[in-house]
């Protein structure tokens, strides 16, 4: 007669989550459970007077004399600035239009000028809910942006 040994196997399967979960269910008892339930509120919470010191400061310094403002990132034109979203990998037009802040007619604009300088190109890619219509940087426009 041989011995059933398979409630072995159960035992085995059952110490691997264990061995996992028991450490976690003992340091969360030895830390209290109060503890354990709150969120650190410095978790969810920025540093916004760390900034505002730095612009004080920033325009204390600028108020004794005149210095020219450094200059930015941003593009100085509008061409600029829908190339720059094409390039950060924005290619459909309303989401363009929201992180410009430019009006239809603008944005169309400035749109057809940069195709027809071979700047971006747009293509037409059928999708889930029928066709539409990417923006893409050329080349070109690659150059352009960054010299």
């Amino acid at each position: 007669m041989e011995a059933d040994f398979s409630w072995m196997y159960l035992i085995i399967f059952l110490m691997i989550p264990l061995a996992r979960i028991l450490p976690r269910i003992l340091k969360k008892l030895k830390s209290g459970n109060s503890e354990s339930q709150e969120i650190p509120q410095r978790q969810f919470e920025s540093n916004f007077n760390r900034y505002e010191d730095q612009s004080d400061k920033q325009f204390e310094s600028n108020s004794t004399e005149y210095q020219e403002p450094p200059k930015s990132s941003k593009p100085q034109t509008k061409n600029m600035l829908v190339l720059g979203e094409l390039h950060r990998g924005v290619k459909q037009f309303e989401d363009i239009q929201k992180n410009t802040g430019l009006t239809t007619e603008e944005l169309n604009s400035i749109l057809e000028d940069l195709e027809n300088n071979g700047l971006m190109k747009a293509q037409q890619k059928s999708g889930l809910f029928g066709m539409k219509t990417e923006l893409v940087p050329t080349d070109k426009g690659f150059k352009e942006y960054y010299s």
